[in-house]
């Protein structure tokens, strides 16, 4: 959505921009989609435009996970909405194809390119390690082009503890939301014994149902340990790295760009994002396509988007109300 917006429709960045910020935003811990939204506010508008993006980008996602964990603590069981992603997931799958397929048409402009992109779709499906990817992917582009070119706790809980755990989580952690579950299962389960595995699934399940980054299972999760301030603590712990590393590596892109050995490494991470990106749709697809049903609301996306370039809003909005009709018909059947 953000390519869409950002590229196709605003024209803020040219489609190699996008992807060079794509690619930064792998090169460093923390949410991914939270660091491109800053990267985007940084480039637009400078230090106040990162601050800008990156707060209006978490804060919508925040407030519902806060909303939805006041419901959780005070009634003990979280509305149902598996309705809407019912219908939602299949349009999500579309959506991705469709910024995938103009992405490549961008990155993967050589052979080598190709071969790299290949390569790290593989040896992702085998369970390589996507930063180890990533960087491999980098230097092995900088290699071909430096060999073939010419010379050149509940209630009580102290905040600052909370604060401090979720600092140390977006400080260190690459990739996805999704790599966030291991960590926290491993500390606030299993370690600290703050949560217990239920509440840790509830928190994840939160994450996954509401707009925005998946970090925001933080904001559920801190809601839980100490309320309303530790929802905002936690909240601002995990998303605070973000900023600082963007804020820093961000000049460092251009640079980058203008050395050929450094902007053959950036190619490589680009093509290796691309790849990982096409592990991350199918492995949605398999999860989101299980009927009939969500296999056509799938391919009805696609097409429109394909042939119309509709806003993809609207075909999310869609999917969640055909979801909900969908699921309604089921029960009353």
């Amino acid at each position: 959505m953000m390519e869409d917006e950002v590229v196709r429709r605003r024209q803020w960045l040219s489609r190699e921009e996008f992807l060079d910020l794509v690619a930064a935003t792998n090169l460093i811990p923390g949410p991914n989609s939270t660091e491109l939204a800053i990267h985007i506010g940084r480039r637009r508008a400078g230090f106040l435009g990162l601050i800008v993006a990156g707060t209006c980008f978490i804060f919508p996602a925040a407030l519902i996970v806060t909303a939805l964990a006041w419901a959780y603590v005070r009634f003990g069981m979280l509305p149902q909405a598996e309705a809407l992603l019912y219908g939602v997931k299949p349009v999500v799958v579309a959506v991705i194809v469709q910024a995938l397929w103009r992405l490549s048409r961008v990155a993967v402009k050589s052979g080598a390119l190709a071969g790299i992109a290949a390569l790290t779709l593989v040896a992702g499906f085998l369970g390589v390690n996507e930063l180890a990817l990533i960087f491999g992917a980098g230097v092995a582009m900088a290699v071909v082009r430096a060999t073939t070119a010419r010379p050149a706790a509940p209630a009580a809980l102290a905040l600052m503890p909370l604060f401090l755990f979720f600092l140390k989580a977006g400080s260190v952690l690459f990739g996805s939301g999704y790599v966030l579950l291991v960590f926290l299962r491993a500390d606030l389960v299993e370690r600290l014994h703050w949560l217990t595995e239920g509440q840790l699934l509830d928190a994840i399940a939160v994450g996954q149902i509401t707009p925005g980054p998946v970090f925001t299972t933080a904001t559920f999760i801190g809601y839980v340990l100490g309320g309303a301030a530790g929802a905002w603590v936690a909240t601002l712990g995990i998303f605070l790295p973000a900023f600082v590393f963007v804020a820093v590596s961000g000049p460092l892109v251009p640079w980058l760009r203008r050395s050929a050995t450094l902007g053959a490494f950036l190619d490589g991470v680009v093509v290796a994002s691309l790849a990982l990106m096409a592990i991350v749709t199918l492995q949605l697809g398999e999860a989101a396509l299980i009927d009939v049903p969500t296999v056509a609301l799938a391919a009805a996306a696609a097409f429109v988007l394909f042939r119309f370039d509709l806003n993809s809003a609207w075909l999310v909005a869609g999917g969640a109300g055909i979801g909900l009709i969908v699921r309604s018909l089921s029960a009353a059947g």
